[in-house]
């Protein structure tokens, strides 16, 4: 009866035997196939390349370091729009064994330097660098903070012929020469140097440098910049890594962003995205809209469009007064606004130009007594409690110019162009607009070009006053500001907004295509300094050189600017940056999008982009 149970497991046990002999010649039969599938038609190899069927091929090692490396060292050679492999074998060593072989390195570096003093040479700088660097090693092994490894770096270059194979050498070779990095090619070591950078774990080149942790850290290869945050909008893709770019602009130290593209780069559209994308945080969006861009927005959204031209009926009175809370506020608001009208009427009286009229100095004094004098007529006065009462208007202002000694009557003739001239109305009455929506837009396209600054001046502080009366989370997005920066006057306004907003919980946004105007003049760098995210969208060839000139551009990002597609860009947020891929759903394009030629949704770029 034994016998018996007993043939019964051998016979059970020789099944299992073959079946898994099946299971593994039939794996090995995978194998085989899945080799034949991704093998090249043929391997050449020679001293200095290789050929993969069609494919030129070279392995070069990194056999010396300088004395100290950087982070992202590596990242140049990474990022470089090349088809290469890179392999490092990291390989860790036992700490006593290093800390006796260092005993023994110091122990030679103190008796060649003790030799070396006896008999009067002249010190040796590197021996002692190498002997500080020895003990500090020491060190740090010893209390645990620092181990070490064996540190072996490849990189396998491929190129369709032999003339591109060098080229491409000599460029990773500069690269890492730059950073006194030494590469050699392996000479008669091609097939281990490939078989050291295919993903197969063998180390057959075996070429190794002694690292600490500290710098083995540096050659991490994941190096490029994570702007995701915890909290905040979605700005697009990370080109780098595809992660997605989410940020809270308010989180920073200040929430102002300057906008430069070329016309068509799309700049209007992901400011409008953000815009939309920002509303659902609870901000505010208000908007000045010199081409009419924004009003489809605004309409979706249940936001004010107000439309300013000579034949509408909105007025905004530019001696309006903010109603702030705070004293200290309070007793600098007429103060504040009296600055902001003289840098106003020297605008509007053009002499904030070259080739204008100007405004002399007595000219200047008596516009300073005039505008003093036209507030007290109608009782306000530097006293906070008056400045509840109705404010004075440009006709107002007229009148006391009128009637007042010295340039008073020559400066009313000038000015009266807007009391009952052309542009008559629409800056001379009380204001009668309420922005009290989470979206409003001043849309300035129907008037007159040479009342554009004018009105974006007058607009701006209307909205500033409102921001100081009314706290509250808010995105400020003025479109096309190089027609502020033409005039100096406008300019410095802008910049002390810039300066002053995030006190108010205001987030200043500029836009502009006239990129070389904008940062060639001193406000508009100081407003680019003073503004923690920047977007850079594609460029003009003559803007490419100002923008890496202000934003230390590398030439590989030089060279990306001027070529970048649609909806695509560098991305700048406090001390990092990346390469963005604007992206929208396709309800937030439709929404969006003013395109004069709209595309049918099989023609929708990737991610719904479109471009204004």
């Amino acid at each position: 009866m034994a016998k018996k149970k007993l043939d019964a497991i051998d016979i059970a046990a020789q099944q299992r035997a073959r079946e898994q002999a099946e299971v593994e010649q039939a794996f090995l039969t995978g194998v085989r196939t899945l080799r034949d599938f991704i093998a090249p038609s043929s391997v050449e190899i020679q001293a200095s390349y290789f050929r993969l069927g069609a494919k030129y091929g070279r392995t070069i090692y990194v056999y010396g370091y300088p004395r100290e490396i950087y982070t992202g060292w590596l990242s140049s050679v990474i990022n470089i729009d090349e088809v290469l492999d890179i392999s490092m074998f990291i390989y860790p060593v036992d700490t006593q064994v290093v800390l006796n072989n260092l005993r023994k390195k110091v122990t030679q570096l103190e008796a060649s330097m003790n030799i070396n003093a006896e008999k009067g040479r002249v010190r040796d700088p590197a021996m002692e660098a190498a002997l500080q660097d020895a003990e500090e090693l020491r060190n740090q092994l010893q209390i645990g903070s620092e181990k070490f490894f064996r540190y072996g770096l490849y990189v396998t270059i491929y190129a369709d012929s032999l003339d591109e194979l060098n080229f491409i050498q000599h460029k990773i070779e500069t690269i890492f020469g730059q950073q006194l990095i030494f590469s050699k090619v392996a000479s008669n070591q091609q097939e281990q140097g490939l078989n050291s950078t295919v993903p197969q774990l063998m180390d057959q080149l075996q070429i190794r440098r002694n690292m600490n942790t500290g710098a083995i850290s540096t050659s991490f290869p994941f190096t490029s910049a994570d702007l995701t945050d915890g909290k905040g909008v979605l700005y697009g893709i990370n080109m780098h890594n595809n992660g997605l770019v989410i940020f809270d602009r308010f989180s920073l130290e200040n929430a102002n962003m300057v906008v430069f593209a070329k016309s068509g780069a799309g700049k209007s559209f992901t400011v409008k995205l953000e815009a939309l994308r920002s509303m659902m945080t609870g901000a505010d969006i208000v908007i000045i809209d010199p081409e009419n861009e924004y009003q489809k927005l605004c309409d979706a959204v249940g936001g004010s469009h107000i439309r300013l031209s000579l034949n509408s009926d909105t007025r905004i009175n530019p001696f309006d007064l903010p109603r702030v809370i705070d004293t200290e506020e309070a007793d600098d608001a007429l103060r504040a606004n009296l600055v902001t009208l003289h840098g106003l009427l020297r605008q509007m009286l053009g002499g904030s130009v070259a080739g204008s009229i100007g405004l002399t100095a007595a000219e200047e004094a008596d516009i300073d007594q005039a505008l003093i004098d036209t507030y007290a007529r109608v009782g306000i006065t530097s006293d906070p409690l008056t400045h509840n009462s109705t404010p004075p208007t440009i006709h107002d202002l007229y009148d006391t110019l009128l009637h007042m000694g010295g340039t008073g009557p020559q400066l009313a003739q000038r000015l009266r162009k807007f009391t009952s001239g052309t542009f008559a109305g629409i800056f001379s009455q009380q204001s009668n607009i309420d922005i009290n929506n989470a979206m409003v837009v001043f849309n300035i396209r129907d008037l007159e070009d040479e009342l554009r600054p004018t009105a974006m001046y007058i607009v701006l502080n209307h909205i500033w006053n409102i921001t100081r009366t009314d706290q509250k989370k808010r995105m400020l997005i003025v479109d096309e500001a190089w027609q502020l920066m033409k005039y100096e006057d406008s300019a410095s306004f802008l910049f002390s907004l810039a300066k002053r907003a995030r006190k108010y919980q205001l987030g200043l946004t500029t836009i502009t295509q006239d990129v070389e105007d904008f940062v060639g003049s001193k406000m508009g760098r100081a407003i680019v300094a003073n503004s923690s995210m920047q977007l850079l969208l594609k460029q003009s060839s003559s803007a490419v050189d100002v923008l890496s000139s202000v934003f230390k551009l590398t030439e590989e990002e030089q060279k990306r600017l001027a070529n970048f597609p649609v909806g695509q860009g560098l991305f700048f947020a406090g001390q990092n940056h990346v390469h963005i891929q604007i992206q929208a759903s396709d309800t937030e394009y439709d929404l969006i999008n003013t395109s004069p030629t709209k595309q049918l949704p099989s023609e929708t770029p990737i991610g719904g982009y479109g471009a204004v």
